[in-house]
């Protein structure tokens, strides 16, 4: 094994994984790709000789690929085995989870299903946002990373794998979307439990509503009380809210997306 190739979802953090290797396996080289264009131009030969690691990349390595890596390739998944799928901490805080946590495993042709070699986990705190979960998560994964690096820099066979199995409903892009179209007749409660889990300006899908053949957005919100969260007032486009987060209340501005 000469390569480590580092699949990551925000530049700049190959800085820390690939010092940490090196530490425990001096002799490594390292390819860095953010992007399947930049994935998929890693020659073949280098290929051969070369173990993927992906650590929060939303990026799908394709099947050949994965078949042409001489050491396999993991994957570092920024929420538990039973939260499978895309945007984790979200899904985990509109079901009303009370664990959470990260994984790695053996990245197969079934995105989130190959055999689990690591976890990490722990209880979400009262009243966590969405933002501070998945920041919670995200340290709790770079630990499971330093756990693993030693068996990732000098193992060359496959990886132990743990007696742990996935399980939940794989969250898709569309079951996001889905959740942010928010019916103009929907319960307060359940407006409650979507503004807290998806009202989030991150992956740029609002919230939205639609009155009358109007489209509305909410914008981004600093929600401190959820559960007392309504949306009551729809003003024109001309009056915007002022900028910076504000609580959700009784007076809750729309903002027009079409007609």
């Amino acid at each position: 094994m000469k390569t480590i190739i580092f699949l990551i979802g925000t530049a700049g953090q190959q800085l820390a994984l690939t010092k940490l290797l090196l530490e425990h396996n001096p002799a490594l080289s390292f390819r860095i790709a953010l992007t399947l264009d930049e994935l998929t131009a890693i020659e073949p030969e280098v290929l051969r000789d070369a173990r993927l690691v992906a650590f929060t990349s939303g990026v799908i390595v394709p099947p050949s690929m994965l078949a042409a890596l001489g050491y396999g390739a993991y994957n570092f998944h920024p929420g538990p085995p039973d939260y499978p799928g895309w945007a984790p901490a979200h899904f985990a805080l509109y079901d009303g989870a009370r664990t959470f946590g990260a994984t790695a495993h053996l990245m197969t042709m079934r995105v989130d299903s190959g055999p689990i070699i690591g976890t990490e986990s722990f209880v979400i705190p009262d009243n966590v946002s969405v933002r501070e979960l998945e920041q919670i998560a995200f340290v709790r994964l770079a630990h499971l990373f330093w756990r693993l690096s030693r068996s990732i820099a000098c193992e060359v066979g496959p990886l132990r794998t743990l007696p742990i199995a996935w399980s939940g409903v794989k969250s898709t892009r569309r079951m996001y979307e889905t959740l942010c179209d928010i019916p103009a007749d929907i319960d307060p409660g359940e407006l409650a439990r979507r503004v807290r889990a998806f009202n989030d300006d991150f992956r740029a899908i609002p919230l939205t509503v639609t009155l009358h053949g109007l489209r509305f957005r909410l914008p981004y919100l600093d929600v401190a009380q959820p559960a007392a969260a309504t949306v009551n007032t729809v003003r024109p486009a001309t009056d915007r809210p002022r900028s910076g987060p504000r609580k959700l209340g009784a007076r809750t501005r729309l903002e027009p997306l079409a007609s």
